[in-house]
């Protein structure tokens, strides 16, 4: 029985229509509350939304973009002079170009058999039967004979033999002396990029092109796309010195962030330069990498293998773009119309929860009435003419005293 009154209840409360009572309540303190809050909704819709973030534009985030790169210098080192040919990689380049700061030189390798490196303790043996034939050591240069052999002009100290090239980098590298003289050396970097959306095609070049010739990049010259080697480290908090050490990659990050309501040539990139690598104390902290060049010594396959340490830039590319649109102007001022609302909920809960004689605002904020009600009562005064007519009482009360 009483499920099936709750289930009536249910269904008569379904078909109920609530409408707001209107009160004003004359109260200095919430008054402020009111306003106040209103104040900080429509500033930040307004400030943030409307001007900071731009939320009238449509945007596009996701352009296409091309980078074609070229490093350009000429330095001596140890009397030879080192070109382009010598110390780039690649030498036309696209979003990555490399510059060889220092080498290590291994002169004429060829197939054979050789010592392991002793710094590989695994490879330090004693006797043959230390070295098993045909393993391969993760570190090291190839598979081992299966003999224990001195370690190169050492007869006391002994390693397993390898087939490998011969001799090893770790024994012959010559360390050369590094080109500091590349601080110089400047990197060109050309930058298309096009925003399909709005139809829109940018370049970092400007239409005057004899300036490439006389300018490198600086807060001074912000329209020109060469960057010296020197500066980039120094941007990146990396001493260049460093780099020619242990070598290094630095992203070079190219921003747009175009307005397209003013005029698409008022569009310009941002540059800015970060190291990309761990730092210090690290296996990963430098940049380096291995390239040989092959050639026939006696009949024989010959080789000088080489392992060049530099700084290796990562051209990145960012792009955003907005213009005006209907359709996310009306959602935002939606939002913010709705986003006013806050301002009454917020003042409702301080007017029933802080403010003396509550009971009295709940009573005049809530009241119920029926159809039977309405039918069967005459209105005599204004206040049950206003219920009758509308479902909701408009009452003045001042400083939480009904009048």
């Amino acid at each position: 029985m009483g499920f099936q009154i709750c289930l009536t209840e249910f269904f008569l409360g379904f078909c109920n229509y609530e409408t707001p009572m209107k009160i004003v309540v004359k109260n200095t303190t919430l008054g402020i509350i009111y306003r106040g809050v209103q104040f900080l909704v429509m500033t930040y819709f307004l400030w943030y939304v409307f001007i900071s973030q731009k939320a009238y534009q449509e945007i596009e985030t996701r352009p296409e973009s091309s980078v074609y790169t070229e490093m350009r210098g000429v330095g001596l080192l140890n009397d030879s002079v080192k070109d382009e040919v010598e110390y780039v990689r690649p030498s036309e380049g696209g979003d990555v170009i490399s510059a060889i700061l220092r080498r290590e030189v291994t002169h004429d390798q060829v197939q054979g058999v050789c010592p392991e490196d002793i710094s590989l303790p695994s490879a330090r043996c004693g006797k043959d039967s230390d070295c098993v034939a045909g393993e391969v050591d993760f570190d090291g240069n190839g598979p081992r004979t299966g003999r224990c052999v001195p370690y190169y002009n050492q007869s006391i100290r002994k390693t397993c033999e390898i087939k490998s090239w011969c001799p090893i980098e770790k024994f012959a590298a010559v360390r050369e002396p590094p080109l500091l003289v590349a601080e110089n050396f400047t990197v060109f970097i050309k930058n298309s990029i096009h925003f399909p959306k709005f139809k829109v095609l940018r370049t970092n070049l400007l239409k005057k092109r004899r300036y490439l010739n006389k300018c490198t990049y600086d807060e001074k010259h912000l329209d020109c796309p060469n960057f010296r080697l020197g500066y980039i480290a120094d941007q990146s908090g990396v001493k260049f010195s460093e780099l020619c050490d242990t070598g290094g990659i630095i992203g070079v990050f190219i921003n747009w962030k175009c307005d397209f309501d003013l005029d698409p040539s008022e569009c310009k990139p941002i540059y800015s330069f970060r190291r990309l690598n761990v730092y210090k104390n690290s296996p990963d902290s430098g940049y380096n990498y291995m390239y040989a060049k092959f050639y026939s010594r006696d009949g024989q396959e010959s080789r000088t293998l080489i392992r060049a340490y530099g700084i290796r830039l990562d051209i990145i590319v960012h792009g955003e773009a907005g213009k005006f649109a209907i359709i996310p102007t009306i959602i935002n001022m939606v939002a913010a119309i709705s986003s006013v609302g806050i301002c009454s909920m917020i003042c409702d809960w301080v007017l029933l929860t802080f403010i003396d004689k509550n009971e009295i605002y709940s009573q005049k904020m809530f009241d119920e009435i029926s159809q039977d009600k309405i039918e069967g009562t005459i209105p005599t005064t204004a206040t049950e003419l206003t219920i009758t007519t509308y479902g909701s009482t408009h009452s003045d009360l001042s400083d939480g005293v009904p009048l």
